[in-house]
Parts: C-alpha cells; structure tokens; sequence
C-alpha cells in the first residue's frame, strides 16, 4: 500500500506544481491580457468617437460652405438690382399716361357740358325776354 501512496502524494505534488505554475504563469497573462483588451477597446472607441467628430465637422463646414455661396450670390444679386425695377417704372409710367388721358376726356366732357349748358341757357333767356316783350305789349296802358 505504500508504494500506492506514495503514487498518489506524487501526483498531488505535481498537481500541486502545475496549480502554481499556473498561478505564476497564466494569471499575469491573463491579467496583461485584460490590461490590452480594455487598452485596444478604449482605442477603438477614440477612434469611433474621433470618426464622428470628423463627419460632425464635415458635415459643418459643407453645409456653411453652401449657406455662404447662397447668401453670397443673393446679395450680388440684390446688389446688382436697380433701386426701381423696369416694370414697376414701365408700369408706372403707363398708369399715369392713362390718368392724363382720362383727366384730359374728362375735362373735355365738362368743357362740352358747359358749352351746352351756356347754349341751353342763353335760349331760355331768349325765350324768357321774348315772353317778357309779349306780356309788357299786352299790358292794358303800356305801349
């Protein structure tokens, strides 16, 4: 039985080297391990996060690129643009060009109306002095 058991305290003892030969051994790797898994995760979120600003910012500067051409070209525009635009004085000039002419027919209208008027009352001031000489004729003692 001795040999049996000294069989079995042997392979405890080379059980017991391999559990610290792992101790010693596989634990730093592992933990050296962990210490690179976190340090290449943090990298790649910097990375990420770097990406995005990247993107952020040219996104910014197309969009402000393409706001500043815009404004740019409608100011050159409004720059280039008359006080008064051409139909606004075409159409003024038309407008008042049919005011005088209807100042004008309506002038003429009441010149006529008038003269009308002056013919119309000269006759009945005709008449009236023809009916005054017949009644001052007719009158008893008047001759």
């Amino acid at each position: 039985m001795g040999p049996q058991i000294r069989l079995v305290q042997n392979n405890d003892t080379l059980m017991t080297e391999k559990i610290q030969s792992t101790l010693v051994n596989t634990i730093p790797l592992w933990k050296s391990q962990m210490v690179l898994a976190l340090g290449i995760n943090h990298s790649k979120e910097a990375v990420e996060a770097q990406q995005a600003v990247s993107e952020v910012t040219n996104a910014l500067l197309k969009k402000n690129a393409e706001t500043l051409k815009q404004e740019t070209i409608a100011t050159a525009k409004e720059s280039e643009r008359g006080l008064v635009d051409i139909e606004t004085l075409q159409k003024t000039n038309r407008d008042l060009i049919s005011t005088l002419e209807e100042v004008v027919k309506i002038q003429d209208e009441g010149r006529a109306k008038r003269a009308a008027a002056e013919h119309e009352l000269a006759k009945i001031e005709g008449e009236l002095k023809q009916k005054l000489l017949e009644i001052n004729r007719d009158v008893p003692g008047k001759k």
